[in-house]
């Protein structure tokens, strides 16, 4: 019987989430803070993991599948973040890979990623229009008098009928479906995580100060100058990182790292998060973070309003 679909999906896992946390008042459970960046004057209420960080149908074709994909590396998280938080994260092989592995899925199962797949095939669409049009005008003619009877003449009219035979594709059917996305993102997955293995681990800690987490948490930088540039492609990265809690922060790099950075090096990664975020970040309640995030989001409304 196959499984059904679940409409709900958490981009940012519940388990990371969970590390941002404190008891709620009144026995309302472990509650975080997010921060709205897209509207920074509005006032967030804390909120449980379960009410952060998620999609809906973000995986609208066979969203069991990617789930469980999703799901062979957070099932193993918990033992890996508690290493972290005893400061053995090495002592074991399999929790590197368990560490490395969460920020691969943090990098491809994200709203930016969603953006890039749907852009590239837009992109490829209207090429591929052009392309009929300009080298097979007299095929997408015969297809048309076969199809509709009717004998295109203007060039207006050859387009609209190319564009219609790229909607009745499998390729358009299965796109609008959301069955390429999700066979897309499942193979992104994959490539990435064979890629990042040729990385080793950095597990770092605030010299003062927390970390934050924003919806598009796993971001790739290139960390020589500043401010530091960001949302590169993977393979012209100097790493990728993602903040797996208030006081400690992965990142890929050359050699596995147990160490500490700088505040003005942890406020830089928490506005990388912020200008990367899709709409929210989420910090601990008692991070004292909320000025600096409401604050960046207002610089990011005015570099928008300005492009």
């Amino acid at each position: 019987m196959k499984a059904a679909q679940i409409s709900r999906q958490h981009l940012v896992s519940q388990v990371l989430l969970r590390q941002f946390t404190m008891p709620g008042p009144r026995s309302s459970g472990w509650q975080l803070l997010p921060v709205d960046v897209c509207n920074p004057e509005r006032r967030n209420k804390l909120k449980s993991p379960r009410a952060c960080g998620w999609a809906e149908d973000f995986v609208a074709f066979d969203s069991p599948s990617a789930e469980g994909l999703w799901g062979s590396v957070e099932t193993r998280a918990p033992a890996a973040l508690a290493a972290v938080q005893a400061g053995t994260p090495f002592a074991d092989p399999l929790h590197v890979e368990v560490l490395r592995d969460l920020v691969v899925l943090h990098y491809v199962r994200s709203h930016r990623y969603r953006g890039v797949y749907t852009n590239a095939f837009e992109t490829v669409s209207v090429n591929l229009r052009s392309k009929l049009i300009r080298q097979y005008p007299e095929q997408v003619r015969r297809e048309a008098l076969r199809q509709t009877g009717l004998h295109l003449a203007g060039s207006g009219s050859l387009g609209a009928f190319a564009e219609r035979l790229i909607e009745q594709s499998e390729a358009t059917q299965d796109f609008e479906s959301g069955k390429l996305f999700r066979t897309s993102i499942e193979s992104m997955f994959n490539k990435v995580r064979t890629m990042a293995a040729k990385w080793y681990l950095e597990v770092l800690t605030p010299e003062s100060g927390q970390f934050l987490v924003g919806d598009n948490p796993a971001v790739t930088v290139r960390t020589g100058a500043t401010p530091f540039s960001y949302n590169m492609a993977f393979g012209d990265a100097h790493s990728i990182v993602l903040p797996i809690g208030p006081r400690h922060l992965l990142a890929l790099g050359p050699e596995n790292i147990l160490g500490s950075i700088p505040r003005a090096v942890v406020d830089e990664i928490n506005g990388v998060q912020i200008l990367a975020a899709d709409r929210y970040v989420y910090m601990h309640p008692r991070s004292e973070l909320e000025t600096f995030a409401r604050a960046k989001g207002r610089q990011r409304q005015a570099a928008h309003v300005n492009r």
